[in-house]
């Protein structure tokens, strides 16, 4: 089967300045996180910090799940970490 992305939803982490987010290959879960640096240029600990990002994550999804899905199918892990340097 492929990675898909069903389920939208995504969440931020404060402490790994960080988002959030799920894929599926079947029935197996993939965790993935994106690192704040690699979507957005905002301020992490400023009241609007999470909002901003969230709201990068939305606008740049389809790219940040393709770079999810190769990253996937180079090793096939069950947790990732997708920094800046995934998005060259």
């Amino acid at each position: 089967m492929s990675l898909t992305f069903p389920n939208r939803s995504r969440s931020y982490d404060e402490a790994g300045k960080r988002i959030r987010f799920v894929g599926h290959d079947g029935m197996f879960q993939i965790s993935f996180s994106v690192a704040t640096d690699a979507i957005s240029k905002a301020e992490s600990g400023t009241p609007t910090a999470e909002a901003t990002y969230l709201a990068a994550f939305d606008t740049a999804s389809s790219s940040i799940h393709d770079v999810a899905r190769n990253a996937y199918d180079r090793t096939r892990k069950s947790i990732y970490v997708l920094t800046a340097a995934d998005f060259r």
